[in-house]
């Protein structure tokens, strides 16, 4: 099928082409129905807008896209994305720009709001997290032609710019670190296992556990404080339990360690906890936290920075951010003899 037309779309939703061309570049003219008719009807069509015609009729909008795939409770409970959102945010201020968030409940609607947004000539570029494995979102965008930065590895970012931190040496470096102090039975809280960047983290885990030699256990969640603390009673009431647990976030490790002190335990006498992102939450606990540390507001900026570089004609590039690195602290300890 050819470029799909404003006149083919104008036909498929009864009106003229001048309300397909109102609905569609944002502009009064058109009822909110006849909009929305409009707009669905151009998604099913898979409807994408003429490069030139958009570079001719439109100046930059001054602002930038990011859509998070997450209940709204998540996101505001979890410190990664508060870090990451003001790094992108100060980067942003410097340069007049806005931060266009959309928060949506999957990966459907997240495209959809692509779709919208490239149509509207809304944002001049978007910041894609939460990587998935032969993710959809990247295809379309190349399809839209929209500018993005992928925040993850360039193994799943199908040469498009990404900003990555090294999940797979952080692994190694926090597994590494529980084995060293003797604990031979080690379980993992993950995150869900179609995220790209907790699908390098299970590979990586595996890897390594078989290289020294330790038994490894692993349950995935979505992040959330509940379900990382559902994991966390299920390890440790389990017959053999963990003496060791690597978390994939500062959330679910908080809310973990609460489990363990209700139910009697301490930590690290009878179980070592490691968080990752390090934010101010594993300083804050009693004991502190073990983490896998980096600088998330920075890696929000160097994100912000590198979608700035693309709409000034940088080539799409890989960057690495960083490698987290292990900060101990109270909660490591050897296993209980």
């Amino acid at each position: 099928m050819g470029r799909v037309t404003i006149k083919e779309i104008a036909r498929r939703a009864g009106v003229s082409k001048g309300a397909v061309s109102y609905a569609l570049n944002n502009q009064p003219g058109v009822s909110e129905a006849t909009r929305a008719r409009v707009l669905k009807v151009a998604e099913e069509l898979e409807w994408v807008p003429n490069r030139a015609a958009r570079q001719l009729s439109a100046a930059r909008s001054e602002t930038f896209g990011l859509v998070l795939a997450r209940t709204a409770k998540t996101l505001s409970e979890e410190p990664f994305y508060m870090g990451f959102v003001g790094g992108v945010e100060s980067v942003l201020g410097e340069k007049s720009y806005a931060l266009a968030l959309q928060v949506v409940p999957d990966l459907q609607e997240e495209m959809a709001t692509y779709r919208k947004w490239a149509a509207e000539r809304r944002v001049d570029g978007v910041i894609v997290v939460d990587l998935r494995v032969d993710d959809p979102r990247i295809p379309l965008l190349r399809k839209l032609e929209l500018p993005a930065v992928i925040v993850g590895d360039p193994v799943l970012a199908d040469g498009l710019t990404s900003v990555w931190t090294d999940g797979r040496s952080a692994m190694n470096a926090a597994v590494e670190h529980v084995a060293s102090l003797g604990h031979k039975v080690i379980a993992r809280v993950a995150g869900p296992p179609e995220h790209g960047h907790v699908w390098i983290r299970d590979q990586a885990y595996a890897a390594v556990g078989r290289r020294l030699g330790v038994q490894l256990r692993i349950r995935h969640t979505d992040f959330s404080g509940e379900e990382g603390a559902a994991a966390t009673r299920e390890l440790m009431t389990a017959e053999q339990r963990p003496t060791a647990i690597i978390y994939d976030n500062d959330l679910m490790a908080v809310a973990g360690l609460s489990v363990v002190n209700g139910l009697g335990l301490k930590s690290p006498d009878d179980v070592t906890l490691v968080a990752w992102d390090d934010s101010a939450l594993c300083r804050l606990t009693h004991p502190t936290l073990t983490a896998m540390s980096h600088n998330i507001v920075a890696y929000g900026a160097e994100v912000a920075k590198r979608l700035f570089g693309l709409l000034d004609g940088a080539p799409a590039a890989a960057h690495l951010y960083s490698t987290p690195v292990l900060v101990i602290r109270d909660s490591s300890g050897p296993p209980h003899a």
